[in-house]
């Protein structure tokens, strides 16, 4: 009997609370947003952005879509745009749509997700799918996911982007894969987006990636900036450097992600959170300076020998 009480009651808590936006318990630090212009319009950005792989994949639990409200409304209030998620991620889009109801200055939402299956026709059914499940008229940036099947649904995505259905068309891949393939596209495709991996240790794509992307005019979302935990499993004990302060940084997480977005190259990283908490001082990376060239060989260097 009490275990099926105290499920009510977490049941409770979790339907009461979306009856209103989500309360605000967090302020945004002192000064402007940092945010890098969309090299193919120079709409711009703010320098971070969110996830939702694993973290969102919660629809179905009433009090967990809650936790993700806060942590979206707290997104949004610390200036927060670009959410990027993907039919990939389980009931991830749904639990978006869920919480963008509730959100009182959602009109701050660049919404990009992606494409990923078999077959143009298919690929149509699955955006349309993700458009009702995020409730948006059109998606800002529409990508195809890890590459799948990329020939055909690009040719779908310029369509639409002609035709006004999207803003913006790009490509994917994650966990350092298919860098290859990925720079022939870069190459040879007229792209408006690029997201592939890069953190201060992964530093793989600074060497052709990064530099071509920059050549063609391709904006670049850094994903996986905390390299999946490991960076924080790597640095545990060990006390942030005097010398971040001087750019801003009060913590590791606003540490690595402020080395993923000052290079020149990229536009945004996308770090993923379930906590109000851990979102708040990702959002505070957006503040503040970013680190020059050589503070970031510095950063590297510090984390790299630990």
């Amino acid at each position: 009997m009490e275990l099926n009480r105290r499920r009510f009651l977490r049941w409770l808590a979790g339907t009461g609370a979306s009856l209103m936006p989500a309360p605000r318990l967090w302020a945004a630090p002192a000064g402007r947003v940092a945010a890098k212009p969309i090299p193919a319009t120079g709409e711009t950005l703010p320098v971070i952005g969110m996830g939702t792989w694993k973290t969102f994949d919660v629809y179905d639990y009433p009090f967990e879509r809650e936790q993700r409200l806060k942590v979206l409304q707290a997104f949004f209030d610390m200036g927060g745009a670009l959410v990027d998620s993907s039919p990939m991620y389980g009931s991830s889009e749904r639990t978006l749509g869920y919480c963008l109801e509730r959100i009182a200055n959602r009109q701050r939402l660049f919404a990009a997700t992606k494409v990923w299956t078999y077959g143009q026709a298919r690929g149509i059914s699955q955006m349309a799918r993700s458009r009702s499940f995020w409730n948006v008229a059109r998606f800002d940036l529409m990508q195809v996911h890890n590459l799948l099947d990329w020939e055909g649904h690009l040719e779908t995505l310029r369509e639409w982007k002609a035709a006004g259905k999207i803003r913006y068309l790009g490509v994917t891949t994650s966990h350092g894969r298919r860098h290859e393939e990925l720079e022939q596209l870069l190459r040879h495709e007229a792209l408006d987006f690029v997201q592939f991996t890069y953190n201060v240790i992964d530093r793989e794509a600074e060497q052709r990636l990064l530099p071509l992307a920059a050549e063609r005019g391709v904006a670049v979302i850094a994903n996986r900036p905390f390299m999946g935990g490991a960076l924080f499993r790597r640095v545990r004990g060990s006390a942030l450097p005097g010398w971040a302060g001087e750019f801003g940084c009060n913590n590791w997480a606003q540490f690595f992600l402020k080395y993923a977005v000052s290079h020149p190259a990229v536009t945004c990283a996308i770090p993923a959170t379930s906590k109000l908490g851990h979102m708040v001082e990702n959002m505070g990376a957006a503040y503040g300076p970013l680190p020059d060239a050589a503070t970031r060989e510095k950063m590297a260097r510090l984390v790299a020998a630990m």
